[in-house]
């Protein structure tokens, strides 16, 4: 691929983005009471850190991850979730940053902490993307070029007057184009995009896991990210596209949670209503293992508390009983 990467704002990329610019002053103008915004980011945390590590493979679904450092133990797969979740809690440190090689550097030093002993390395020998057929769809630059290439691209984040979606989609994929690792080029790229929407004043609060959108429609995605040509204003279309369905999907949900029925409960009870209300269906042993310092003993009673008060009900009666929201 040559760099630059080229682009066209098309009337398809206009539309969605006047859609996206209402959206936010909706947002701004009818804030979300901060319960809900505090709920709805610890949830899309645990999501975009799932979905992004599922994209390439990760096989966990949301009930089996776990943000619990003490359970990692040799699991490869949970610390790969461990490690972007702990990144997304960090994001706002980020955003308060400046774009640099360095803290790309940091930021895949901290996803692939415990994963690979090149964490936090730039690649230093040739690199290729390959397909399932083993065949090599994509030629990486050669690493002599890697830090160059980099230069080029915060020196174009830094400079460029482009609505704030645009620069998290071109700079995602001119990111991956430029593969300067060895491993976990798009979980990082997937984080550095977040940071830049939220650098732009569209992060929603932390409340949209663009990645689920992502994982959702893996194949699109790889296959834009695949294509080697120089424009990419497809991709662009997709990304934005999929950034503004991630958003009115989180803001719907959100509306749905009601935060004065809770507000008279207990921290963690208004939070047991909120993941459940949140998953439709859940089991028990998946909360104890989210509220893992607090003795199952409490938590059965929290269940039958807010069983008691009508938050939730229960299905089933053995171990393998499943808890829902009150219609």
């Amino acid at each position: 691929m040559r760099f630059p990467p080229v682009f066209t704002k098309t009337d398809s990329i206009s539309r969605t983005l006047y859609n996206l610019d209402v959206l936010k002053s909706a947002f701004e103008l009818h804030p979300i009471a901060k319960e809900v915004i505090s709920l709805k980011r610890s949830s899309s945390i645990l999501k975009s850190a799932l979905f992004s590590a599922r994209i390439e493979g990760n096989p966990l679904t949301l009930e089996e991850v776990t943000t619990k450092k003490d359970e990692l133990s040799e699991d490869i797969s949970k610390r790969e979730v461990f490690n972007l979740a702990s990144l997304y809690e960090q994001i706002d440190t980020f955003v308060s940053r400046s774009v640099s090689k360095e803290l790309l550097k940091e930021i895949h030093a901290q996803a692939l902490d415990g994963i690979s002993h090149r964490a936090g390395y730039y690649r230093v020998e040739e690199s290729a993307i390959w397909n399932q057929a083993g065949i090599a769809v994509y030629i990486a630059p050669p690493p002599q070029k890697i830090f160059l290439l980099l230069d080029e691209l915060v020196a174009w984040i830094e400079n460029v007057k482009e609505h704030p979606a645009i620069v998290a989609a071109v700079a995602h994929i001119w990111f991956e184009k430029i593969h300067p690792f060895d491993d976990g080029n798009g979980r990082v790229g997937r984080f550095f995009s977040a940071i830049l929407l939220s650098k732009g004043g569209y992060g929603f609060g932390g409340m949209v896991p663009v990645e689920e959108y992502l994982e959702k429609f893996r194949e699109d995605y790889y296959r834009e990210l695949g294509k080697d040509i120089q424009d990419i204003t497809s991709f662009v279309e997709f990304f934005i596209t999929g950034l503004i369905s991630q958003i009115r999907t989180s803001l719907e949900e959100s509306e749905k949670v009601q935060v004065s029925d809770t507000l008279s409960l207990l921290p963690r009870r208004a939070e047991l209503v909120a993941i459940i209300r949140d998953h439709k269906s859940i089991s028990f042993d998946f909360l104890v293992r989210r509220f893992r310092s607090i003795p199952t003993r409490t938590l059965h009673n929290d269940f039958s508390q807010l069983i008691k008060a009508g938050f939730i009900r229960k299905r089933g009666t053995t171990r393998g009983a499943i808890y829902e929201p009150k219609a």
